[in-house]
């Protein structure tokens, strides 16, 4: 079994996951926030749908600056339906897929970087970056669960039962 073989089983799994999560986003509060210094709604939930998105740019691209030289990054607007917040997840997801599937061990054992304004604020070789983009999402995704609860929505089960599905992801 090579890297991108592993990983692309735990896409799915994941994907799965996320799409458990994003189904119970509540339309109308993409600016509802838990504090102050918390991030909104909306943007949180976009997060998880396209972090899926990462590991295709983490293969198909040596580095990316998360606030480039000269401008920052185009910002898309955020869905505003539930409908559109699983599309974005779809299309994140089939664009990781697409890239696993042509990426080689050898191409996952090389280096790629992150920078913030021009300056590498994180290297390592492609696959330890993509297994971090992993438990990078679960992290989002485990704040979304919490932002659920406190809108009155019920909680999935993502790794094992919640107390409103008592099922195993």
């Amino acid at each position: 079994m090579t890297i991108a073989e592993l990983f692309l089983a735990l896409l799915e799994r994941e994907a799965a996951v996320s799409r458990r999560a994003l189904e119970r986003v509540p339309e109308g509060r993409p600016d509802w926030k838990p504090h102050e210094k918390s991030m909104p709604f909306g943007y949180l939930s976009n997060l998880v749908a396209t972090m899926p998105g990462w590991i295709a740019m983490m293969v198909t691209q040596d580095e990316f600056d998360l606030n480039p030289p000269g401008g920052g990054r185009p910002q898309p607007p955020l869905p505003g339906t539930t409908a559109e917040l699983l599309s974005v997840l779809d299309e994140s997801v089939a664009r990781a897929r697409e890239a696993l599937q042509s990426a080689t061990d050898e191409h996952l054992m090389k280096p790629w970087r992150l920078l913030v304004g021009g300056r590498v604020v994180a290297e390592a070789p492609r696959h330890v970056n993509i297994g971090d983009a992993f438990t990078h999402l679960a992290h989002h995704r485990g704040q979304l669960s919490v932002y659920l609860r406190l809108n009155g929505a019920p909680v999935p089960s993502l790794y094992g039962p919640s107390a409103d599905e008592r099922t195993f992801g």
